[in-house]
This record gives C-alpha cells, structure tokens and sequence, in this order.
C-alpha cells in the first residue's frame, strides 16, 4: 500500500514540474514586445501611421524580396552542373585507344545502354573483339570513384571520380571519363601549376583552365573520340596530380568564372616562363591572330626589338626589369653536334648544314619560320611546335638561367631563340641556341602571374595583365542559350 502511494505521490510531482515550466514559457512570450498585445498594436500604430505610399512600397519590396528569393532558390535547384567528357591517354603515354583495361570500383556496369553486369570491388577487362559496343561505368556515388587501368594491371590503376564510357572500335577502346566541371578541374588546376603557387595565381589558373575546357566543350573538336578534351598537354594534364587543398579552395573561390570576348570564351592559353616578352597566336600561323592575345611585356615597359642583331642582344642577356629574370627558364642555352642536325634533314637531301636562319618572328620573338641551309640546298621550318620538335634536345644538356642543368626535354625550351655557329676551319662542328622563356609562350605566362601575385595583384588583374579587352562571366551562362 505505502509503494502505491509512493508512485502516486511522484506522479503528482512531475506534473506539478510541467505546469511551473509551461507557466513560466507562457510568461516569458507575454514579457516579449512583439508577442504582448501591447507590443503588437504598437508595431500596427507606427505601420499605420505611415503614409499609404509608403506601406505600399513596403509590401511590394517584401513581396518583390521574397519571390526574388524563391527564384534563386528554384533557379539553384533546376541548374545543372557543366559536365566534361575526358580521353583518358595515360597523359599521352598510353595514345588514344587501348588494347585492353581494367575497371574497378563501387560500380554498376551496363553494355549498350542495357544491363550488363554488376561487379563492385572486382577486376572486369575488355578487349575489342567487336566494335561499336559500349561500356558505361556509373559510380554509385560520385565521390566513391572508379580504379582504371589503361595497361589492363591492377598495380597500374590510378582512382578517377564520375562515370566512365568504354567505346569499342576498330582501332581499339576509347576510354572517357565523365563528370562535372569543377571537379575536373581539382585535378588539373594542381597537374598544371605547382599548388605552393600565391593564392591568386592559382585561382587565375583556375579560371584559365574553366575558360579553356568551356571552348573546348561547345567547339566539339573531340567529338569524334565521344570527349571534349584528352588528359595530355594536347589539351590540358588531367589527374597527373591528385587535388590539393590550395588548388581545390582556388577552384571553389573562381566557381564558374570564365574569360570572355564578345560574350564568347577565350582561347585561354597559358604556359610556363616568357623570354620577358609574350607572343601572339601568329607562331601557329592563323589567319587572324585574336584581339586578346597581344604581346605584352612581363615587368617593365620596354621597346621591342626590330632587327636580329636587336633581338640576338636581347636574348643572350638578362634584364633585371623583367618579372621573370630570376626563373630558371628565364634564359638557356643548348648546343647541338652539326652532325646530328644533318642527319635529321637527311631525308631533304640538302646535305651538310651549314647555317640556321630564323626568316621571321611573331610579335615578342617566337620564331615562325626557320631556313636551314647545307651544302646542297636549304629547307623552311614553319611553325612554333614545328620548329621546336625538329631541333628537339632530347639527350643534349640545356643550361638555365639560375645554373641548373636539364638533359630532358622532348622539345626545344621555346621558340625564342637565336643560333650562333661554331666553325672549325671550313666545317661547322655545332650550333649553339640562346634561348629564353619555356613553352609556347602565348597567353598567360605562369611565373609572370606568380611574380604579380606576390606583388598583391588579384587574380582578375593578372587575367587583364595577359588578355586585352576581356570580361569574366559565368560559364553556365554559355550552357543556357
């Protein structure tokens, strides 16, 4: 009996607690002025004492505010992201289409738009053995990612975000990544500038990269490999290196930032180290060279130079003026045996070499016609890229401007050079080039827009340094017409 009443005394207590809570809740809304009556028919008073213009202006700002509101957030929701399609080449050492690969991953896996198979956490390969078949690989998540081989080994496999389409061919696999823009973009903005770069140089090679992929995306140039862009430097290096948090904040703070002119997206070209100077797109010989891509000086104002004798002062010297004099690939110089430049031209039988000329330059100095002349005839080089390839310096040691030494490149440095020959008696025995700048030296130069970050110049500034008469707008805008 006393257990009863010991129960029903505790009921009476917790009850007793609720009522004191809910008294002192229903006190401190009576105690606020806006829920007292007070308090709300004062707010009416001062309301209705404004004049009717004006309470009406009120409303319609209240009402114009939040179908604002509501049409943001729709148009938030109904927006979709950019998506990119990439040619996966292994960054160019694998080439365009594989013999075999192999896909790995939290992933279902369909044949021609049909069901397929579904093997997460296992190896599948594919070879061609018909054409005109499809393999799409569809992540369950996103971010959970897919391991491609392009060899076909697992010890070979590197872990890709998005989707993935495998298209048979005669040839062999094309193998495309998909996904959306910004993601992309974490893995190129760290694969083509040093992420230890000022934060405003990453985020105007951020939006160099956005810019470029946008052009590339509406051209259609990769449409024949069912891409937009491959992973090389023939477009721009995807996933050579994973996102890095300086990178990934530099692509997040520029999202959807484009260059454009004439409402248009640039050819946002970019490259490692001018020569002082940048060039214009004339070293790929088009037929008009774009109103954004003028030669202008890194550093200093200075008169550019009119003759090569000028030009052959210019390049074998350092001038302290230049935001880059400091660069490694500032300035360089390589020499190549006579020898070998005569059995490269072998094939145009024009003999032994004698000289090399350079027959015209682009505006900041690139070469764009080459004449090399032997002992029984002579030959025209046109061309940056051209040119640079044919007096490759593979194997040969290049000596930079702050004392390194590099034996490894594929290309000549750049084509901002000029050749002195070395005679012994009535022979040439070699050709040294004095040489500045590294890359194709059109557009952005890289370490000119690290130097201007440094200087405290936003990464708009640094944009407007390299490209004339440009708007930075959102790239969804070119997705929406």
């Amino acid at each position: 009996m006393k257990r009863k009443n010991d129960v029903a005394e505790l009921i009476r207590l917790g009850v007793g607690i609720l009522l004191l809570l809910l008294l002192l809740a229903v006190k401190r809304r009576l105690d606020t002025p806006e829920g007292t009556t007070e308090g709300r028919a004062a707010a009416e008073t001062v309301e209705a004492g404004k004049p009717e213009k004006e309470r009406v202006q009120n409303m319609e700002k209240e009402n114009a505010a939040f179908l604002n509101s509501q049409g943001e957030e729709k148009k938030e929701t109904s927006t979709e992201a950019v998506r990119i399609r990439v040619l996966l080449t292994g960054c160019g050492e694998q080439g365009y289409t594989q013999e075999k690969i192999s896909l790995r991953g939290n992933a279902s896996l369909s044949l021609n738009d049909g069901a397929y198979i579904a093997m997460p956490q296992e190896t599948i390969c594919v070879t061609p053995e018909t054409c005109g078949e499809v393999l799409r690989v569809l992540p369950s998540e996103e971010t959970a990612g897919t391991a491609v081989s392009l060899t076909g080994n697992m010890a070979d496999e590197t872990v890709y975000p998005g989707s993935f389409s495998v298209y048979r061919s005669e040839e062999g696999l094309f193998v495309v990544n998909e996904l959306d823009l910004e993601t992309y973009l974490r893995y190129v903005v760290p694969s083509e500038m040093p992420s230890s770069y000022e934060k405003e140089a990453l985020k105007a090679q951020a939006v160099c990269a956005r810019t470029y992929a946008c052009a590339r995306i509406r051209e259609k140039t990769w449409e024949k490999y069912h891409a937009d862009v491959d992973d090389s430097v023939a477009s721009q290096v995807y996933h050579k290196i994973e996102a890095q948090p300086e990178t990934d904040a530099a692509v997040a703070e520029t999202e959807g930032k484009i260059i454009t002119y004439n409402g248009e997206p640039i050819q946002a070209y970019f490259f490692s180290t001018s020569c002082g100077r940048t060039s214009t797109d004339e070293v790929w010989n088009t037929a008009q060279t774009a109103e954004y891509l003028k030669s202008v000086t890194v550093g200093e104002k200075t008169d550019e130079p009119e003759t090569e004798e000028a030009f052959a002062s210019f390049i074998t010297k350092r001038d302290s003026t230049s935001l880059e004099a400091e660069d490694g690939w500032y300035r360089w110089q390589v020499t190549l045996p006579a020898e070998t430049v005569s059995e490269r031209m072998a094939e145009q039988k024009i003999g032994k070499v004698q000289d090399i000329a350079v027959l015209c330059r682009s505006a900041g100095g690139a070469a764009e016609t080459v004449c090399v002349m032997g002992t029984e005839g002579s030959m025209e080089i046109r061309g940056e890229y051209e040119i640079r390839r044919f007096f490759s310096t593979k194997g040969y040691p290049i000596y930079k401007n702050d004392g390194t030494v590099s034996s490894e490149m594929e290309l000549l440095p750049s084509a901002c050079f000029t050749v002195v020959p070395k005679r012994e008696g009535e022979t040439v025995a070699s050709f040294t080039f004095y040489g500045g700048g590294y890359g194709h030296g059109v557009g952005m130069s890289q370490n000119g827009a690290q130097h201007l970050a440094e200087q405290g110049k936003l990464y708009e500034e640094i944009l407007r340094y390299f490209y004339q008469n440009i708007e930075l707008a959102d790239s969804q805008m070119l997705f929406e017409k």
